[in-house]
C-alpha cells in the first residue's frame, strides 16, 4: 500500500470551496451514577467503535465487484443505495457513496489500475474488508484523504447546518462525529450542551472551541485528542466535558506562550495529558465536577475531591508534575466562591483556573509551577 504520512493542508483545503461489522476496541466507557465520583474505579468495559478510519484494500476492484461484495450485502442487511460522491474522486480513482437506510454511510474509491482501494464508512464493515488494515486521514495518501474530508463535511454540514459557520471544529472532531456509534452523542454535545459550558449557548460555546483550534495547535494530535470526546451511543457528559478540559489546558498553554506535546506516554507506565517542550515539565489536567453533581458540599471540597483521585497514581507517580484544575464547569457563584478562598488543592504545584467565551482565563496558583500563565 502507498502508505504516505500526510498533514493536511490548511482547513480552507480541506473544505469545499464550492458552497464481524464495524472495528471494536474495548474502551472503558465512563457512565457516572448519581452518586459516583468522577476520578473514581469503573469496574465495567464496553465494546464500542473507534473513530473512523479508512480500510485499505491491496485487491483489484471494478464496479462489477463493488456492487457484488460491497453494494448488494449491505442492500440484504439494512437496505442501501449506491450513488456518485459529492465530489469526485482524486484522478486515477473511481468511487462510489453508500448510503443506507438507518442512517450509515460509506465511501468507497479504488485506483482504475486496479492497484487498491480505500473504504471509510460508520456502518458495518462488508466481510470482505474484516482483515484489512485500518489508517487514519493523515496516515493515508493526500488526495485520497482530502477527497473524503471534502465528501463528509459537506454532508455533515448539510445535516447540521448549526456546524456550518463552526469550520475547524466540523473538521477537527470529524472521526468522532461520523464514528459508528458516537456520531448522534458528539453531535448531541455540541449542539445541546454547548460544548460543556454550563451558562453558555450554543454558539458561544462553539466560537469558542473554533477560535480554539484554528491556529492548529492540536491538528498533529487529531484522532488522539478529538478521539476522547467519545464514540459511545450513551450521552456521557461527564467524561466528554472532561476530554474538553484537554482542549482548554492547551488554550492556556498554548495563550501563555508554551509549546506542548498531549498524551505522554511514560516509563511509569502512566500517560499525562502534556509535556512541556522546552522544560519537559509534565502536567496532568483535571475537571472536577461542581457541588451540585456530587457529594461534595462545597465547590472547594469539590476540587479537592477530584485531584485526590490523581494523586493515588499519575501524580505520585511523578513528583513536580503540575495539576491544571480546570473548573470550567461550574457557575459563576460556585466559582466566585472559589475566587474568594482560593483553597489548596491538596496538591502542590496547582493551577486552578475557569474559562469562559469572550473572557480572559480566570485562576489561581499553588506551589511553584515554574509557568508564567494568562491568568486574570
Amino acid at each position: 500500500m502507498p502508505r504516505q504520512p500526510n498533514v493536511l493542508e490548511p482547513i480552507f483545503s480541506t473544505f469545499p470551496n464550492d458552497s464481524p461489522n464495524c472495528e471494536f476496541i474495548t474502551t472503558p466507557v465512563l457512565h457516572l451514577t448519581k452518586t459516583q465520583e468522577p476520578n473514581t474505579p469503573y469496574p465495567l468495559l464496553a465494546c464500542v467503535a473507534g473513530p473512523i478510519r479508512f480500510r485499505y484494500s491491496p485487491q483489484t476492484w471494478s464496479h462489477d465487484r463493488v456492487k457484488r461484495e460491497l453494494y448488494q450485502p449491505l442492500e440484504t442487511k439494512f437496505g442501501a443505495t449506491s450513488s456518485d460522491p459529492r465530489y469526485p474522486p482524486p484522478p486515477s480513482y473511481e468511487a462510489v457513496r453508500l448510503s443506507m437506510n438507518n442512517g450509515d454511510l460509506a465511501l468507497f474509491a479504488w485506483e482504475s489500475d486496479g492497484s487498491g482501494a480505500y473504504w471509510l464508512g460508520n456502518t458495518e464493515t462488508p466481510k470482505v474488508l474484516w482483515r484489512t488494515d485500518k489508517y487514519t486521514f493523515d496516515e493515508s495518501p493526500y488526495p485520497v484523504a482530502r477527497w473524503a474530508q471534502r465528501v463528509l463535511l459537506a454532508e455533515l454540514t448539510e445535516t447540521e447546518p448549526w456546524l456550518a459557520p463552526y469550520r475547524h471544529v466540523a473538521w477537527f472532531f470529524l472521526p468522532v462525529f461520523f464514528s459508528k456509534d458516537g456520531r448522534d452523542t458528539s453531535r448531541v454535545f455540541f449542539r445541546d450542551h454547548a460544548a460543556g459550558f454550563p451558562d453558555a449557548t450554543r454558539e458561544q460555546g462553539l466560537q469558542f472551541y473554533d477560535e480554539l483550534l484554528k491556529p492548529g495547535i492540536l491538528d498533529e494530535y487529531r484522532y488522539t485528542t478529538a478521539t476522547k470526546l467519545g464514540t459511545s451511543d450513551r450521552l456521557d457528559l461527564v467524561r466528554m466535558r472532561a476530554s474538553m478540559a484537554e482542549l482548554n489546558a492547551a488554550k492556556l498553554l498554548f495563550d501563555s506562550g508554551y509549546s506542548f506535546t498531549p498524551e505522554v506516554e511514560l516509563d511509569s507506565g502512566y500517560t499525562l495529558d502534556f509535556r512541556l517542550a522546552d522544560s519537559g515539565q509534565l502536567i496532568e489536567v483535571t475537571r472536577p465536577e461542581p457541588p451540585a453533581r456530587r457529594r461534595a458540599g462545597t465547590a472547594a471540597a469539590a476540587i479537592k475531591e477530584t485531584v485526590q483521585g490523581k494523586t493515588g497514581n499519575q501524580l505520585s507517580a511523578h513528583q513536580g508534575a503540575v495539576v491544571f484544575v480546570d473548573c470550567t464547569s461550574f457557575r459563576d457563584d460556585e466559582w466566585q466562591a472559589i475566587r474568594a478562598e482560593s483553597p489548596s488543592v491538596g496538591y502542590r504545584p496547582a493551577v486552578v483556573y475557569r474559562m469562559r467565551p469572550e473572557k480572559p482565563c480566570e485562576g489561581y496558583i499553588r506551589g511553584q509551577p515554574g509557568l508564567a500563565l494568562e491568568l486574570t
